[in-house]
């Protein structure tokens, strides 16, 4: 269950270096595709809890980084829950 990394680039051009303590992250996303903003926090949600789930099946606890890097993912796309034409870059991983 080897931790991954993530890049994204915001709609603003902005990037962000995203952890998951698990590779299956890379199920849940696509390198180099751009997603609306929902359907990136859709698919964040469904990866990183997937990935915290990985967690606590093998040790008997959740990982707090992997809920903690979603909360930071929810509040940094806020700031474009009105642009309906807003996209997020997946651009690649890192292992």
């Amino acid at each position: 269950m080897p931790e991954t990394w993530f890049n994204v680039r915001w709609p603003d051009d902005s990037r962000s270096r995203c952890y998951s303590p698990s590779s299956t992250t890379t199920e849940f996303f696509e390198a180099g595709a751009a997603y609306p903003v929902p359907e990136f926090m859709r698919r964040s949600r469904d990866a990183l809890t997937h990935a915290g789930e990985r967690v606590r099946a093998k040790y008997g606890y959740a990982c707090s980084a992997s809920a903690e890097q979603l909360i930071a993912i929810e509040r940094r796309a806020m700031a474009f829950s009105g642009d309906a034409a807003a996209r997020v870059l997946v651009e690649g991983f890192e292992r």
